[in-house]
């Protein structure tokens, strides 16, 4: 069927009835058969609405006006919402955000895996503001817009937005992209910096992408800000290779479970966004999968170690496989640091090597996070290993009800419990956990 985009009626609005939410947040409405996306629309309301795209298809349109609201319809905790394409969410409650994923994971699992759970876990919550210790912003020179603008990137286009603030981010940046801004204003590479990425531990690691290096007085600005701000400047010129601290750094380190253990990282290193949901979802694996000491456990997609530090804390004998060399070395070293023993191996875990020694091993249970491509390649060896139950943290619905299909239909597994772990509050990204039992 065609898609070609028709022009809207200029300044024409319309009425419909909102009867369900798509995966990108937006109201759904059915009008003369036909399906008509609203931004800003909540099922259960009667709105009015301006058309922003027609195809033969579908239409996109966004919420003049909120004839019936929904009872969930709550007022958006940003003055930027709407504007910023970080966010779709923050109109809706957030227990009706809550029970939104929860349906997204049970949808899935069903329509995809043909698989239903025995049990629906609650959902691991945490704070649902100020909640993200990890950030990628553009940053861009625009002059007609003040200067150096940094943030997200407008809903439905590619300009970043003008921000004064972020409400989701770590409040030691979010609260200052303005004074951020006007630093980089201020510098000789002013539109050579397309990007920052934000780590925020006990202090506030930023990575500078740049296009241009500093000069010297530049450098002296970004340490005088780093000083008044308690910041550590990066600047990273081209690949991972090229990070370097602005001066001398501090290390990053959190707790992977709230206990003493520490994990070091570098700010490049991919952590988990949420720290409390994070350390809760940690803390409700190692009780799913019931770990005992002596178990032999295995991780798959093990990173840094986020879950092979608790595990090896409770007892277990670990083996974590991990594709990436550098953060396999400080998966190893983040054990050996909390005074602890395990095997950190690396493997290509999508191309697996079906006689490798690691998975000549019987293990009692084992423990997967892989990213949003899921983890097909794995499975039949994975199944092999005869672990009698298996903890599987996924970060896409869709992957995730693929691969519950084939350890439930193919290797003989049950599903005995799934929930959703809102690691991203007011946006549409569902995570989730599942429990897979011989």
């Amino acid at each position: 069927m065609s898609r070609t985009k028709r022009k809207p009626p200029p300044d024409t609005e319309f009425s419909a009835e909102v009867t369900d939410l798509d995966h990108d947040g937006r109201g759904v409405a059915r009008i003369n058969g036909k399906v008509t996306f609203i931004f800003g629309a909540l099922p259960g309301e009667t709105v009015r609405y301006k058309l922003l795209r027609v195809t033969r298809a579908l239409d996109e349109a966004e919420v003049t006006a909120i004839d019936v609201a929904s009872p969930d319809r709550v007022t958006p905790g940003c003055e930027h919402f709407g504007l910023c394409g970080g966010c779709s969410l923050q109109h809706l409650a957030p227990a009706a955000q809550i029970a939104f994923k929860q349906q997204a994971m049970l949808e899935a699992l069903r329509r995809i895996g043909g698989v239903v759970p025995e049990t629906i876990a609650d959902a691991v919550t945490g704070p649902v503001w100020t909640y993200r210790r990890r950030a990628r912003m553009g940053v861009k020179l625009v002059p007609k817009k003040g200067g150096v603008l940094i943030g997200f990137r407008e809903r439905d286009a590619n300009a970043l937005a003008v921000l004064n603030r972020c409400e989701v981010v770590d409040p030691r940046l979010g609260l200052k992209l303005r004074l951020l801004g006007a630093l980089f204003d201020g510098l000789s590479i002013a539109g050579q910096i397309p990007q920052i990425e934000v780590s925020a531990a006990a202090h506030v690691a930023v990575t500078i992408r740049v296009l241009a290096l500093p000069s010297d007085d530049d450098r002296a600005k970004l340490l005088a800000f780093a000083a008044e701000h308690d910041y550590d400047f990066y600047l990273q010129s081209g690949g991972p290779d090229t990070l370097v601290p602005l001066s001398t750094a501090r290390p990053l380190d959190y707790s992977p479970d709230g206990s003493a253990l520490r994990l070091a990282f570098q700010p490049a290193d991919f952590i988990q966004i949420n720290s409390d949901v994070s350390q809760r979802m940690v803390v409700q694996a190692l009780d799913w999968l019931g770990v005992e000491p002596g178990n032999e456990v295995l991780e798959l997609f093990a990173g840094l170690g986020n879950f092979t530090l608790p595990l090896a804390a409770r007892g277990a004998r670990v083996t974590a496989v991990e594709g990436e060399a550098g953060l396999v070395a400080r998966g190893r070293a983040n054990l050996q640091a909390n005074g602890y023993d395990g095997r950190f191996l690396k493997a290509d875990l999508f191309k697996p090597d079906p006689k490798a020694e690691w998975l000549k091993h019987r293990y009692d249970l084992a423990l997967i996070d892989p990213p949003r491509s899921g983890a097909k390649e794995i499975l039949p060896m994975l199944a092999a290993t005869k672990a009698r139950r298996i903890v599987y943290v996924s970060c896409h619905p869709g992957t995730l009800a693929r691969d519950a299909g084939e350890l439930v239909n193919t290797y003989g597994y049950r599903l005995t419990l799934a929930g959703v772990l809102d690691m991203f509050p007011h946006t549409t990204h569902v995570e989730s956990m599942a429990l897979f039992e011989r």
